[in-house]
């Protein structure tokens, strides 16, 4: 049985809704389907290790390098596990408005011939537990720098449960979202604005970092973060086209539209920069990628290949509005930008998929689907910083302080946590170059002239 929700396009887009009913549902196995989902579930996982990792590791700094990729790959085991005990059960069984149940805990009842759709469940717990793994690590580059390792391990598990669960079971396992028709075809509620607007809460939350606004604080190491960049951006089309969960003419159009507004965005972001700060750079390119994989991923079935240029090019504008002025006015640390691009590039994004609709679902006008986005996007954006903020007020009750103490910020997360340094000794020698663990490359010991990311 398939039991994630979606939107099925037949030549630009179509309205017929996936639900969790055997009797509704296809029973024979595809082995192209299979093979094409198993492949994008590698494809997503590639998203988050390396490719998240090396985007963020290479934009913060050198001392805490080592940090970041440590809370991707412990996200990925930690998620990875808990996915399986109780996380797919909680999301994709039952038949409750908020929340599945406990029926396949474990996986129970699932075996190597259970279907869902075309595909073995297996299958589908797997794609399915990629996204669970990737969401709460978009989280910390909002706070990087500045949580403590058990604190984050702790945030991350009560967050899984208490609003990416929820979230998923409401839109795609047939929860209270769903049954509103809401258009979210790969994570626009579910991964990016959940993320996105929590990570701000949880900035916010725990302060600015020491030095915030007063030193310099620019990516140590770029060609990490195009790198990591590229590899998101190869891993996305197992992301959205993958969320068609069968390899047919709506993955097909899930693929070509996300290519297709990633390309206007970084051809947008840099016509901007070239106005506002006089160059283009490589840095708001990476970005500019960044935010049109996130803007077109609840609408990449449900818009044509042109509507996804208007997509992909509105995201640089209101993304780069996000991170180069919201930002610094209000004065929050958004350390890379994680609100800037996955809140607000995924608000947009769940708009955009009824603005730029190419086929209105039978039974509701155009303005009836406008709504029903505006009303999805409004939830969401209450419910996942609201619960955020109880995790949060609630581990700080429980554990105290969940921030690093300043000589261990000062020091660097990779040496203070980890006792490790990327580029050298740990324990006192000299890295290449004959800098000091935690000291920054000469060439970053001023700002960047770049409005994203450069804090």
């Amino acid at each position: 049985m398939r039991m994630r929700s979606g939107w099925i396009a037949a030549g630009a887009a179509a309205a017929t809704a996936l639900v969790a009913d055997p009797a509704r549902a296809q029973d024979t196995l595809s082995a192209g389907d299979t093979a094409w989902i198993m492949t994008s579930s590698a494809l997503v996982l590639m998203m988050t290790l390396p490719g998240l990792a090396l985007f963020y590791g290479g934009l913060v700094r050198s001392r805490n390098v080592l940090s970041v990729l440590a809370q991707c790959l412990v996200a990925a085991g930690l998620v990875g596990v808990l996915w399986v005990v109780c996380g797919y059960s909680l999301a994709f069984s039952g038949d409750g408005l908020l929340i599945g149940d406990l029926a396949k805990a474990g996986l129970a009842g699932i075996g190597v011939d259970t279907l869902s759709g075309s595909i073995p469940e297996y299958v589908f717990v797997v794609f399915q537990g990629m996204f669970a793994i990737i969401t709460p690590a978009l989280m910390l580059g909002a706070f990087a720098e500045r949580m403590k390792f058990s604190a984050y391990l702790v945030f991350i598990t009560l967050w899984l449960f208490l609003v990416y669960v929820p979230l998923a079971h409401m839109v795609w396992g047939g929860g209270l979202i769903a049954g509103w028709g809401a258009i979210d075809f790969a994570g626009g509620l579910v991964v990016h604005m959940s993320s996105g607007f929590s990570a701000l809460v949880a900035a916010i939350y725990l302060g600015k970092r020491r030095g915030f606004g007063k030193e310099p604080m620019p990516p140590h190491n770029l060609p990490f973060t195009v790198i990591g960049a590229a590899l998101l951006w190869v891993g996305w089309f197992g992301f959205n086209a993958g969320s068609a969960l069968a390899a047919d003419g709506t993955a097909a159009l899930a693929f070509i539209t996300t290519n297709t507004a990633t390309a206007a965005a970084i051809l947008v972001w840099l016509l901007i920069e070239r106005v506002h700060l006089g160059k283009p750079t490589v840095l708001g390119g990476a970005t500019a990628a960044v935010a049109g994989l996130v803007a077109i991923t609840p609408a990449c079935a449900s818009v044509t290949p042109m509507g996804s240029i208007a997509v992909g090019g509105i995201a640089a504008i209101i993304c780069y509005a996000a991170v180069a002025i919201l930002k610094p006015r209000l004065g929050y640390d958004d350390s890379l930008d994680v609100f800037g691009v996955h809140g607000v590039g995924g608000t947009w994004g769940a708009l955009a998929a009824a603005l730029f609709i190419a086929e209105v679902p039978e039974g509701i006008t155009w303005a009836g689907q406008l709504g029903v986005q505006v009303k999805s996007v409004l939830f969401t954006a209450v419910f996942a910083p609201a619960m955020t903020l109880v995790i949060l007020f609630a581990m700080r009750l429980v554990m105290g302080s969940l921030r690093v103490d300043e000589e261990a910020e000062l020091a660097g997360l990779d040496v203070a946590l980890h006792s490790e340094a990327a580029y050298g000794s740990a324990t006192g020698g000299h890295m290449g170059g004959g800098a000091v663990p935690g000291a920054e490359p000469a060439s970053f010991t001023g700002a960047l002239p770049v409005p994203a990311h450069e804090s």
